[in-house]
């Protein structure tokens, strides 16, 4: 993962990509472009594409392996369990599209229509799209240099017909580096209502997650929240709890505490999360009853709440 240059001016600046700091950053170039030139008119394009999306939720980890997908995938069933609220998942994990295969959907193609893309749909209210849907094999590999990559961002953003949507989760891959830039670069003026961030308890992670809270502080980006997935392991016939993961610094509790960012919740590591999503199939169904399932759908209300609370006052309301 490549880590903020210290002193970094931040991508909204006049000096983004110009400063002492910048030199030698990998996303020099790319901060560069932006600062004092003409914005990408790609940005008011999508503003008034996405004026029909209710709420922007991003899904970003430090470290990848940590079940920011799995939550993506299954913060997504979670939503549309009610069948008056539209969602959509847009997978922005260019080199590593697990969604599709999660959400049971892998083989399928995108469509195009006169309105743009369509994504595929899972249920009548729960689209999805990614770069797995274009791959002609899931073991395809996507070898891409940044710009293809922001390139392929911006049209999934400008140019994919969502429709009336509720709410809109970005799966972002690990790190903070092209794909995360280009996705709040791009989505400046629509408003985002904030990123969630997933962890799992050890430091190595914690450290990871630091880095990706100063990522989001530099580009003004509200964090809605941590969740700390694989907290502790509950035998499923004793109900004993048992830390797979020790959380040698305390974890994302202390981490939250220290850094004043809400902790979400904490979702117990279950073998059945990974079988459901080899399955594309919804854990939330599979084992409802489950500590894990029960963290989620906590998780889940908590998101919502906090997209209810800081709904601007001049959101574009969706006819329900």
């Amino acid at each position: 993962m490549e880590e903020v240059p210290q002193g970094c001016p931040g991508t909204g600046s006049a000096q983004a990509g110009r400063g002492a700091s910048c030199q030698g950053c990998p996303n020099q170039r790319l901060c560069a472009s932006g600062a004092g030139a003409a914005p990408d008119p790609a940005i008011e394009e999508i503003k008034e594409k996405l004026k029909t999306v209710k709420h922007k939720i991003l899904v970003l980890s430090g470290k990848g392996g940590v079940g920011k997908s799995t939550f993506s995938a299954h913060l997504a069933h979670g939503l549309a369990e009610d069948e008056n609220t539209q969602v959509a998942l847009l997978d922005i994990d260019i080199c590593g599209p697990s969604i599709p295969k999660m959400m049971g959907l892998e083989g399928e193609q995108v469509h195009q229509s006169g309105s743009g893309w369509s994504p595929v749909f899972l249920e009548d209210n729960l689209g999805v799209m990614s770069v797995g849907f274009l791959l002609s094999s899931p073991d395809d590999a996507v070898i891409w240099r940044g710009p293809k990559k922001n390139g392929m961002i911006k049209q999934f953003l400008r140019d994919v017909d969502w429709g009336e949507v509720d709410y809109l989760i970005v799966d972002t891959p690990p790190g903070t580096s092209d794909e995360h830039l280009s996705a709040v670069q791009y989505l400046s003026a629509a408003h985002v209502d904030g990123a969630v961030i997933i962890t799992t308890p050890q430091e190595v992670s914690l450290q990871d997650v630091r880095k990706e809270i100063s990522f989001c502080h530099k580009v003004k980006l509200p964090i809605i929240g941590v969740v700390e997935n694989m907290s502790v392991f509950v035998c499923p016939k004793c109900k004993k709890e048992s830390q797979i993961f020790p959380p040698t610094t305390g974890g994302a509790e202390v981490l939250c505490q220290d850094l004043k960012i809400p902790l979400l919740g904490k979702v117990p590591l279950d073998p059945h999360i990974g079988k459901s999503c080899d399955k594309g199939q919804s854990f939330l169904i599979d084992a409802p009853d489950s500590p894990a399932a029960l963290a989620y759908r906590g998780i889940i209300q908590k998101i919502q709440e906090f997209c209810g609370l800081h709904q601007p006052k001049e959101q574009h309301l969706i006819s329900s």
